[in-house]
């Protein structure tokens, strides 16, 4: 059976969904989201990205290959979300959100965006903002260690720890 583990972000509807899978022999299947648009999108190595927001749209993002964080600026703070090829995460970003990418690793990151239209695209949804203030790459960098050991702690059959 599929079911998803919801975290509400403490952030404008920012939601972290822990996939899970139901499994068919050798193989776990995970449901695909429904979308208007799929991208595959591929984040490349030792990539520090600007802020950028979307008016019409609300991305869903998942990494099939690699790591990478999401950064997010609200409320005049930036929040580090770990995203993992180990650790099935669907991150959903809302309209309105300023949001960027952090791929610190040597090794490219590849996820698929099942983008939700809300309106036609707009170009300006495109449009890269420069960041108010440096990023905290030992924040981002701890969140990815927190996921990996989060990892490990759930393999070797621990109590499960939430990670957001």
């Amino acid at each position: 059976m599929l079911f998803y583990n919801t975290v509400m972000s403490k952030y404008r509807g920012i939601e972290i969904r822990r996939l899970e899978s139901s499994k068919g022999g050798m193989v776990d299947f995970f449901t695909a989201q429904a979308s208007h648009e799929t991208m595959l999108v591929q984040v490349p190595p030792n990539t520090v990205d600007d802020l950028f927001v979307h008016k019409t749209h609300t991305d869903q993002l998942l990494v099939v290959k690699g790591r990478f964080v999401i950064v997010t600026l609200l409320n005049k703070q930036y929040q580090y979300i770990p995203l993992s090829e180990d650790h099935p995460e669907l991150v959903i970003i809302p309209p309105g959100v300023l949001h960027g990418a952090i791929n610190l690793s040597s090794q490219p990151c590849v996820l698929v965006n099942a983008v939700l239209r809300h309106k036609p695209p707009q170009a300006r949804d495109y449009i890269p903002h420069k960041r108010p203030f440096p990023y905290d790459l030992e924040a981002a960098e701890a969140a990815l260690k927190n996921l990996e050991m989060t990892n490990q702690i759930n393999n070797d059959g621990a109590t499960p720890v939430s990670v957001v």
